[in-house]
């Protein structure tokens, strides 16, 4: 058990003494934080730095993928299949969720706190349960599509 607590905790805090990872929240979206959350000492600054290099890594790394596919499944005759029509609808899904959740998470974790004030946090989370859903259904399509071709055969 001791091996999960972080036994250098006090060293990063700097002298910060009852800090909760509330304290920095804006005032103005306090009332959307849980009191849960007020139990919880603040994020190792390193942390929100690797967590923030990590995610654009990623986000690039997926936007790219996810146009190349885009770009190859829609331009290619051959390829304009009923069921690469799902892959092409996974692909835009998963492309729009790193449009949307990459970039807003980068810079928060630069500013280590949500900058962009209480509408677009519930923008943020509409958008990313929004695409999270369209994925989740596209995969559940092509199983779904997948067990028909296997199962039943091509006809």
């Amino acid at each position: 058990m001791a091996a999960f607590v972080e036994p250098h905790f006090d060293a990063w805090q700097q002298g910060a003494g009852n800090m909760t990872v509330v304290d920095m929240v804006p005032p103005e979206m306090l009332h959307m934080v849980h009191p849960h959350w007020n139990q919880f000492p603040p994020m190792n600054p390193l942390w929100h730095s690797i967590l923030g290099f990590a995610i654009f890594c990623l986000g690039m790394v997926s936007m790219i993928g996810n146009g190349c596919v885009i770009s190859i499944f829609t331009g290619t005759k051959s390829l304009k299949t009923p069921s690469n029509l799902l892959v092409v609808n996974l692909a835009f899904s998963d492309f729009l969720m790193m449009f949307t959740m990459g970039p807003p998470m980068v810079i928060n974790c630069w500013h280590q706190t949500w900058v962009f004030g209480p509408f677009a946090c519930e923008l943020y989370a509409c958008l990313g349960s929004l695409f999270g859903c369209a994925s989740i259904w596209t995969m559940t399509l092509i199983a779904f599509d997948r067990y028909n071709v296997i199962v039943k055969g091509l006809a």
